[in-house]
């Protein structure tokens, strides 16, 4: 018998959601760290199902996060079950979290650490604290917010913390943590590894991959307004279709679109900053993942 997944819970997400989860053939779990590219992949898998840019409603609600504990879990069951299209699912809990089922086919995107750093602490600053308190069931904060850490040193700590990483996922050691789990499945048939930084190199050349890897047929016309659709320029003008906010936690929906593109974190901190980071995630994960992970030469 496999083991039974692992519990991850926060304040705002329960991977025990997936617990009875009634897979169908075909089913795709896109499954990621905090802003690693989670909204690119379900939007990469959308215009794969559908074939055109035109989706028939949000992409949240195509793509729901089951984790999420802003949206009733029957609910989201239920979207999902009345569903005819091949269905694509967001989950941000690591593959040892949720049902390996082999008619599934797992997508677990990867992007660089410090990057994801940079864009988790800009996400953070766009975030309604309290409406997202209301939708969780937690009281709502009190009093004005405190002033934010200013990102260099946000980056610093955010590098040099000690945490469980199966507590706390958007940490460097869970992110390693989230990785190297799916590194250490990346060759079963149904698990596919993408790294964030292959996306923006060749995005038609790594979106054809991935077709073939889930066995999607796109007629050769159709590639060029799919992968055009699929840029991160035409994405944030699309910004009230894509952005996973449908129960309206962010002040502002444009900003979820930042500036997807590579290097930020590694730009912004001091060499001996980045001297500990490495020696960090050397301690942390294989040196095969790390070279992947970061694109050593």
């Amino acid at each position: 018998m496999p083991d039974a997944p692992f519990r991850y819970r926060s304040s705002e997400e329960d991977s025990a959601r997936w617990a009875g989860f009634p897979f169908r053939d075909g089913d795709i779990v896109i499954s990621t760290r905090s802003k690693s590219g989670t909204t690119w992949m379900q939007m990469i898998c959308a215009l794969l199902v559908f074939g055109t840019p035109d989706l028939p409603a949000p992409l949240s609600h195509l793509s729901p996060w089951l984790d999420w504990l802003a949206e009733p879990r029957d609910e989201v069951y239920a979207r999902l079950a009345a569903q005819r299209h091949r269905r694509f699912v967001k989950t941000h809990t690591p593959l040892d979290g949720v049902p390996l089922d082999d008619r599934a086919h797992y997508v677990v995107v990867a992007r660089h650490p410090l990057d994801m750093a940079v864009s988790l602490w800009h996400q953070s600053g766009n975030l309604d604290r309290a409406r997202l308190a209301e939708l969780t069931g937690r009281p709502a904060p009190a009093g004005p917010p405190a002033p934010r850490t200013p990102l260099v040193e946000s980056l610093r700590r955010w590098v040099d913390r000690e945490v469980d990483p199966r507590a706390e996922l958007d940490s460097l050691q869970g992110v390693l943590w989230h990785l190297g789990d799916a590194w250490g499945r990346r060759d079963r048939p149904n698990v596919t590894l993408v790294h964030y930084d292959d996306l923006v190199a060749d995005l038609a050349g790594r979106m054809r991959a991935l077709a073939g890897r889930l066995g999607v047929e796109v007629a050769q016309p159709r590639w060029p307004e799919l992968v055009e659709a699929a840029t991160f320029d035409r994405m944030r003008e699309r910004a009230d279709l894509l952005v996973p906010d449908p129960a309206g936690v962010l002040k502002d929906r444009n900003a979820f679109f930042r500036r997807g593109r590579s290097g930020q974190g590694r730009e912004l901190l001091d060499a001996a900053t980045l001297a500990r980071y490495r020696a960090r995630t050397a301690a942390l994960a294989p040196p095969d993942l790390l070279a992947w992970l970061h694109r050593d030469r």
